[in-house]
């Protein structure tokens, strides 16, 4: 291993106000500070959307980042023109919930230093019944008339006419019941418009007509999760590119476990930045969701995933369709997906943010475990993209924590090119010393092969298990150099047992993994299937990213499991300190 990693600091939750923000004030903060102090009941993910509000607020300066509430009040104000459309509200002021306010708020109120909005694209996930449409409405009636935006083009768009019109008909009936709006806004069957600033709101559609050519300035998606494909997405992303503060607003429920789908890697990237795997200060996201280990059928978490809850979406019917779930099958994926908004897939995340971040108690230099028994795990993977080799070292004395190191390779040529497309940071990576970027556009197996003989010379190598994909040769090579290699076979008969394992050492937090950042996005988009018996082993088809690091590392338990001197059974059982 590198003798010397940088040190990132551990993972520490922001300085949260010591008094309550006032809600006329500051009522996103307001929203924020409750749910923190738990007065508000939510998700861990929208947790972390709280937290990460506080902490840009403390930090998001040095950024170039400002918080403006009384911009986000401004906004927040403008719903007061706007009426119900339907329902038993139907003609009264839209009044926004508290998690709207901070929705909206949010979106508006944070700043650039060039006085610009920060963010350039909302991504909002909840359940059914919860007012999405009717506030993503709200947002384009803002961006028509409050944004001062000459020219301003609003788009609500889908991949069907039908759909696409939702919101928008929505915002032309609040036009048409809103005696301030008519005076500014005209009216018409398919467009919204205002001829102060040439400003215009229509419905759009890929199967209505060519988007080509368009020059939005802001646009909300309708249910991402029903898109196909990344057509609609795509091309409306691109075209804000040549507004001076444009703005993407996705609203979607829950999809499913399909990982190509254009809803499972939009849902991926918005749950990396609230988990702080990738760092956007662009991306607002709001995910309502009940957590893993919630029970479905408990009506106390229900509110998790529906804000609204006792407002437009009603507890008695979630209790009728939680009671129908209970005898069917597909109405309980169908509850689960629409109502508590959690993916229903074949192959589940094997290990959450939050459980791996709690096994790890420092950052530690690799000179430390010089001379120590170890085992490794070895997966090339492609020469095109990443390979990687972790290192276990087991305990030396009772209440020890298993350690790790870590080595990733990267071809030099490809680095801007896979950042692009797995819309991951690599080149920091890279600079940081995370990742080794070896010369050409393929990997150097010569530099793999240096790489894992400085390690045996350091530490005391037991063995290693290797992926044979691309990896035979170098653990030929490697093997007469005295490294002992053993293939390790894919598939979930030699899986089964180190993915548990390596799932129950991370909750009895028995390991410290060193807070590896590269590491720690691999675990988190690994996926597991299971089958009928119960075995469990990682799927790279069902994973939302790549997932070398991890696969590198069940396999390296898979050989300390083997081994008798390790000791394993008996270190696993004993107690470990806090």
């Amino acid at each position: 291993m590198p003798s010397r990693k940088p040190t990132p600091s551990k993972p520490t939750s922001p300085e949260i106000p010591a008094r309550r923000p006032s809600t006329s004030a500051d009522p996103v903060s307001a929203y924020a500070w409750d749910v923190l102090r738990g007065k508000i009941v939510t998700g861990n993910l929208v947790k972390k959307a709280c937290e990460r509000h506080f902490g840009d607020i403390q930090h998001g300066p040095a950024r170039g980042l400002a918080w403006r509430p009384d911009i986000a009040r401004h906004r927040i104000g403008f719903h007061r023109f706007l009426r119900h459309t339907k329902g038993e509200w139907g003609g009264q002021i839209v009044h926004l919930e508290a998690w709207q306010q901070f929705v909206v708020g949010s979106a508006f109120g944070w700043l650039r230093k060039d006085g610009t909005r920060r963010f350039r694209v909302v991504f909002e996930e909840i359940g059914r019944k919860n007012g999405k449409s009717l506030q993503a409405s709200a947002v384009g009636l803002i961006g028509l008339v409050a944004d001062n935006e000459p020219g301003a083009d609003i788009y609500s768009a889908a991949t069907k006419k039908d759909q696409a019109r939702i919101v928008f008909d929505a915002a032309r009936q609040m036009v048409l019941r809103s005696p301030e709006l008519r005076k500014t806004v005209g009216v018409f069957r398919a467009s919204l418009a205002v001829d102060k600033t040439m400003s215009k709101f229509e419905p759009l559609s890929s199967d209505e007509r060519t988007m080509d050519g368009l020059n939005p300035h802001m646009v909300v998606i309708d249910e991402l999760h029903k898109h196909k494909n990344r057509a609609v997405l795509d091309v409306l992303d691109t075209a804000l590119g040549a507004r001076r503060q444009p703005l993407l607003w996705i609203i979607t429920t829950a999809g499913d476990d399909n990982p190509e789908s254009v809803y499972a890697q939009e849902h991926t990237y918005a749950e990396g930045v609230l988990n702080g795997v990738y760092e956007d200060d662009a991306w607002f996201c709001y995910v309502a969701t009940i957590d893993p280990d919630d029970r479905w059928d408990d009506p106390k978490v229900w509110i998790k995933a529906n804000p609204n809850l006792g407002v437009s979406c009603k507890l008695d019917d979630l209790k009728r369709q939680a009671l129908a779930a209970k005898h069917s099958p597909q109405r309980l994926v169908e509850f689960m997906r629409l109502r508590l908004n959690v993916r229903q897939a074949s192959a589940n995340q094997a290990v959450t943010a939050e459980l791996w971040d709690r096994n790890f108690v420092e950052t530690y230099d690799p000179a430390v475990m010089a001379g120590r028994r170890c085992f490794g795990g070895l997966d090339l993977a492609s020469k095109i993209d990443l390979g990687a080799f972790v290192l276990v070292f087991p305990p030396q004395e009772i209440g020890d924590r298993w350690r790790l190191t870590c080595r990733f390779w990267m071809p030099a040529d490809t680095v801007m090119e896979k950042s692009d497309r797995d819309r991951v940071q690599y080149q920091r990576w890279i600079n940081d010393g995370w990742i080794e970027a070896t010369p050409g556009n393929v990997i150097d197996h010569s530099e793999i092969q240096r790489a894992l003989l400085e390690d045996a010379r350091r530490h005391e190598i037991a063995s290693v298990a290797y992926d044979p994909w691309n990896a035979t040769q170098l653990a030929v090579a490697l093997q007469g150099e005295g490294v002992p290699m053993f293939e390790f076979v894919q598939g979930l008969r030699s899986y089964n047992a180190p993915t548990k394992e390596l799932q129950a050492m991370l909750l009895s937090e028995k390991l410290d993994h060193g807070n590896n950042p590269v590491l720690r996005w691999m675990v988190l988009n690994m996926r597991v299937q299971t089958d009928k018996n119960g075995n469990e082993m990682p799927t790279k088809k069902h994973s939302t990213g790549r997932i070398d690091g991890a696969t590198s590392l069940i396999m390296a338990i898979g050989r300390a499991m083997l081994d008798d001197s390790a000791g394993l059974d008996s270190f696993l059982s004993s107690p470990v300190s806090a």
